[in-house]
């Protein structure tokens, strides 16, 4: 009733005979009893796909991927079956191509194993059927959408055939200890399609999306490691290729006219990122200005822009601003704050700033330290930089470097820059 839409609601008979087989009752262990868990993980090949998984593929996990149309989901999971198989047999469920189809793109690919096991069906009793007598090591369906449990009389990727061929799955991987990986779809909104049940059944949650000449991969969940790890791919001729430095490719087509563009020193997961801001300006007409940010929270940019009107006594109520992250990154972390301050001066004033910027900014206009300081320094000094503005307090620990560090704790020690 609270969609707010018409014609929304789908009938799903059951069959009164049926019954869904139940697991065995597990014996009940003390928490104090050692108990000892196949935490094994196995390489796939791609160091990006790595990392977002915390370090490889756990066995027994179950894992899914999930993506808008023609993202590159099963490439990279094809990918992926090429640096599987050289640990174990890979069963692969094609379930919306052939096996033709499928093994023509492994040949583009330029995948070939004797290990990865095609395999086009629809049922998931087929597939369970298959995988208990060839006892792979990893199995991938393609996708949960298109598979179906014979017992019940509605229509793959609906909601209880959803449901109920992931729990199938899931009680597979788990009593087998066998990496299950499937593909999910996602709906028009941009979330994943079925129940939400299937993201609480999974131990990790992939999200797969980008720009049309790049990929990024993370993590939305995992049981077996950080959820703000992320993979940055570039789609080529020759399938997934990773982007190993994604610093050097965010701000590769920097410009020469860097008025109203700012770099932040960020960090997403362990990983530091060095990203492009920028930001424009101008005076509006309309009684309400427009605000729109790309990227960046819109109501972080309403309190920058309160922040800078205070202290700065920039009229930016009477101005139209424009914030975008370039590349098409969101960013969560404030620690951008900084660096969206520095782009809209520099748009405002007309002048270009050189160094790079990380820190947090109160409602007083104070600047807040921010984790991993560090190693945000040693990023911009990788990368050439000449000098960077942190908060004052993320100066301990900085040893002596080749990059100028400027620390200043309020806004308005930035006013040397555009004077």
């Amino acid at each position: 009733m609270g969609c707010g839409e018409w014609n929304t609601l789908h009938e799903e008979v059951l069959k009164k005979e049926e019954k869904f087989q139940s697991t065995t009752p597990s014996d009940i262990t003390p928490l104090t009893q050692t108990i000892e868990y196949p935490f094994e993980r196995t390489q796939t090949g791609i160091g990006e796909l790595d990392r977002v998984l915390g370090g490889g593929l756990v066995a027994g996990s179950y894992i899914l991927l999930g993506g808008p149309p023609g993202i590159g989901k099963s490439t990279l999971l094809l990918q992926m079956s090429g640096g599987l198989s050289q640990h174990g047999k890979v069963l692969y469920a094609c379930s919306e191509e052939s096996t033709g189809q499928t093994a023509l793109r492994a040949k583009r690919l330029n995948i070939s194993s004797s290990d990865i096991l095609l395999f086009n069906e629809s049922s998931i009793e087929n597939i369970l059927e298959k995988a208990r007598n060839l006892k792979p090591s990893f199995v991938i369906i393609d996708s949960i959408q298109s598979v179906y449990l014979s017992e019940l009389q509605s229509a793959p990727g609906t909601v209880s055939q959803v449901r109920e061929c992931s729990n199938q799955l899931m009680h597979f991987a788990k009593s087998t200890s066998t990496s299950v990986l499937i593909i999910g779809h996602v709906t028009k909104e941009g979330s994943l399609a079925g129940p939400r049940v299937l993201e609480h059944m999974v131990d990790a949650v992939l999200s797969f999306e980008g720009e049309t000449h790049y990929r990024i991969l993370k993590a939305l969940k995992n049981r077996f490691g950080a959820t703000n790890e992320f993979g940055v791919f570039q789609m080529s001729d020759k399938g997934l290729e990773e982007i190993q430095n994604p610093s050097e490719f965010f701000l590769e087509e920097r410009g020469k006219d860097r008025i109203g563009s700012a770099v932040f020193t960020g960090v997403e997961g362990g990983r530091p990122l060095l990203c492009e801001i920028q930001a424009l300006t101008l005076k509006s007409y309309l009684a309400m200005p427009r605000r729109t940010s790309l990227g960046i929270d819109v109501n972080r940019l309403h309190l920058i822009l309160a922040v800078l009107e205070k202290y700065f006594q920039t009229p930016f109520s009477k101005y139209d601003v424009f914030i975008n992250l370039v590349g098409g990154l969101k960013l969560s972390e404030t620690a951008v704050d900084l660096a969206v301050i520095s782009a809209l001066l520099s748009s405002y004033h007309q002048k270009p700033v050189e160094p790079c910027f990380f820190g947090e900014v109160g409602l007083t206009g104070e600047i807040r330290s921010c984790p991993f300081g560090k190693e945000r320094v040693q990023e911009a000094e990788r990368l050439g930089f000449k000098e960077v503005y942190l908060p004052q307090s993320n100066q301990k620990g900085l040893q002596s470097s080749k990059i100028k560090v400027k620390v200043i704790s309020h806004i308005t020690e930035l006013s040397h820059l555009f004077s």
